[in-house]
């Protein structure tokens, strides 16, 4: 076999892998063939002197029609075709001296097709015995790395354009808040949506399909003073308009628009809602989106482009149709909110009690529900005459805030009602019953509560009986603004004695109040809340209610709960209310000729139509023996 080296006399005997000679003649043509770029060698004068095949498959020429020819002449152009001048030819620099070498990424070469190929290149001079011989030239086809690059300049733009549709998607998600009104729901949409999908947008109501149409907002990035003039309620619609507005409501598609055909066709089936839009706003296209759920249609949202700005390509009007489809579903919780809340409204106002108007005593009485809760909860007051025409007082707390709270304290505020009524008993033996009945009858949890009688006859003294469930301590605010707590009658809390077999009891408090005093009542979510301890919180409503009860407008005892509220401002939980001013001594009594005092406020956290139990007792015979009829 022959050996693959060429042999040196000093080089006989040993293995052909070990000799140190030229590689044998074959060996550099297999290199360049095997190389995977085009290689061109160059005389001194720029002429081809060898072709290697992958130079003949990158130009599709053949070798023999390349050899001997120019090289630039022949092959250098623009991306055009256009030929290159020969004094900016940068491939030829390593020919006369003026670089050791050069290479590039900007040039094209021109194939025997006549198309131009990008190509990446790199020349050095070709040396032989110490002058330069002329150069070789290697080069690849540039345009496969460059569709490369631009496939993944694409694809990076693509994913950024997506993270931002993503971003923008997440961002509606997050800032529409179904308690909102649908008003506020859709202003805060519009701003979400312009200038980030164009350059104005509305959105409107249906309601009965087409048959009343209200612009609930619009919102523009150039115009927005125009924009908010155009709110408002939509004239009547002529029949087409309505029809096409009723397909569109129908459907889950959206619709694109462009001002041309609005504004050029009065007869177009939406001119009459979107022609004054372009004509105040501008722009030259525009998409209708539906808002939609299945089974409910709430409006359209229009979002139009102005200007340079494109119009809406189709990956952008599928963004707004999943947009539409996730608004429709916020304004669908809005309105099951709204409707539970109102039903939650109605249930509370039921539970609560209008206050009696009995004699010369004035009550107030206030409910705030906890700020997270649906305006019903566990707290409630109460307040109603019993049958030996004594006044009893109630304040009381059962675990929770929700319907399921509200009806438990219904159950236990109805049973201390009838257990109040039908036995004259003290206090601590009516609160006795009604653990023992809230615990065999009821899946009520634990209640806190105050019961109390209001005792003395009219024009006082006035006693104040109690026992006290685990609840906060009644406060007695004097005229002169001194105040104490009654820490009496304290016992455990409702359902908890019975069901653990404590045998605990609640002991019976007497306090006699002194004329002109304020007796306050309330539940622990006014002096307790996460960012204040209880002790910190009943301070407070001490040193409030003092320096109220100094104040002339205090006389008026719905003033001073309103104006106790606004200072202590309670957040967080339900806050039930309930004051009661005496009248000065003596006032009310047989013989006092005193005038009566005016009528007690009619404000009531109680539905308005419902009577107060003992309003009859404000009756003028009642109050003043000698009242005659005119009449008479």
């Amino acid at each position: 076999m022959a050996s693959r080296w060429a042999g040196h006399r000093e080089g006989e005997g040993r293995r052909p892998d070990e000799a140190d000679g030229a590689p044998e003649p074959g060996f550099a043509r297999a290199v360049l063939e095997a190389l995977g770029a085009g290689v061109l060698t160059l005389d001194p004068s720029g002429r081809i002197t060898s072709v290697n095949p992958w130079a003949e498959e990158l130009l599709g020429r053949r070798a023999r029609d390349m050899v001997g020819q120019d090289a630039h002449d022949l092959l250098h152009r623009y991306a055009d075709g256009s030929p290159v001048p020969r004094e900016r030819c940068s491939l030829r620099n390593p020919l006369y001296g003026t670089a050791a070498a050069e290479e590039g990424s900007e040039e094209y070469f021109l194939r025997a097709d006549g198309t131009a190929v990008p190509i990446i290149w790199a020349t050095t001079p070709l040396v032989r015995d110490g002058r330069r011989d002329g150069l070789v030239l290697v080069f690849h086809d540039f345009s496969l790395h460059r569709s490369a690059a631009q496939e993944a300049e694409e694809r990076t733009a693509a994913l950024e354009a997506f993270s931002t549709q993503l971003h923008l998607v997440a961002e509606i998600s997050t800032v529409l808040v179904p308690t909102e009104r649908t008003s506020v729901i859709l202003r805060r949409l519009l701003r979400l949506l312009v200038p980030e999908l164009g350059q104005w947008a509305a959105a409107d109501v249906h309601r009965g399909g087409a048959e009343q149409v209200e612009r609930v907002a619009v919102r523009s990035s150039t115009h927005p003073h125009r924009a908010g003039r155009l709110r408002g309620p939509v004239t009547p619609l002529p029949d087409p308009a309505r029809a096409a507005l009723n397909r569109l409501l129908t459907g889950d598609r959206p619709v694109p628009l462009s001002a041309e055909e609005v504004l050029s066709d009065p007869h177009h089936p939406l001119a009459a809602t979107h022609r004054v839009l372009f004509e105040r706003l501008g722009g030259h296209s525009a998409v209708v989106v539906p808002l939609r759920t299945r089974q409910r249609s709430y409006g359209t949202l229009t979002v139009a482009r102005a200007g340079t700005h494109p119009a809406h390509t189709e990956a952008e009007i599928a963004l707004l149709a999943d947009i539409g489809r996730r608004v429709a579903l916020v304004l669908d919780n809005a309105r099951l909110y709204h409707e539970q809340q109102n039903v939650a409204v109605t249930m509370q106002r039921q539970l609560l009690t209008p206050l009696p108007q009995v004699d010369h005593v004035r009550m107030a009485a206030r409910y705030r529900p906890a700020e997270s809760a649906m305006e019903v909860g566990g707290d409630w007051y109460d307040a109603f005459l019993l049958a030996d025409g004594v006044m009893a007082l109630v304040i009381g707390d059962v675990v929770g805030h929700d319907l399921q709270a509200a009806a438990h304290m219904a159950e236990v505020r109805n049973m201390l009602r009838a257990l109040a009524w039908d036995h004259m008993e003290p206090p601590s033996v009516i609160m006795r019953r009604l653990d023992e009945a809230v615990t065999n009858t009821s899946d009520a949890p634990m209640a806190t509560l105050v019961f109390a009688r209001i005792e003395g006859p009219e024009g006082g003294p006035w006693n104040f009986h109690w026992v006290n469930a685990g609840h906060p301590p009644p406060l007695v605010v004097g005229p002169d603004g001194a105040t104490r707590f009654l820490e009496a009658g304290h016992g455990p809390l409702i359902g908890m004695s019975a069901t653990l077999r404590l045998g605990l009891d609640w002991p019976d408090a007497t306090e006699e109040l002194p004329p002109e005093s304020i007796l306050l009542l309330y539940t622990d979510g006014l002096v307790e809340s996460r960012d204040r301890p209880i002790d910190a919180g009943m301070a407070k409503l001490r040193h409030h209610a003092g320096v109220l009860a100094r104040r002339p407008e205090a006389e008026n005892v719905d003033v001073f709960c309103d104006e106790l509220l606004a200072r202590i401002e309670p957040r967080g939980d339900d806050v039930a209310l309930l004051a009661l001013r005496l009248p000065a001594a003596g006032v009310g009594a047989p013989g006092d000729t005193s005038p009566p005092p005016p009528p007690q406020s009619t404000h009531s956290e109680a539905a308005p139509d419902r009577a107060a139990p003992g309003s009859l007792r404000q009756d003028p015979e009642v109050l003043d023996p000698t009242h005659t009829d005119p009449g008479e």
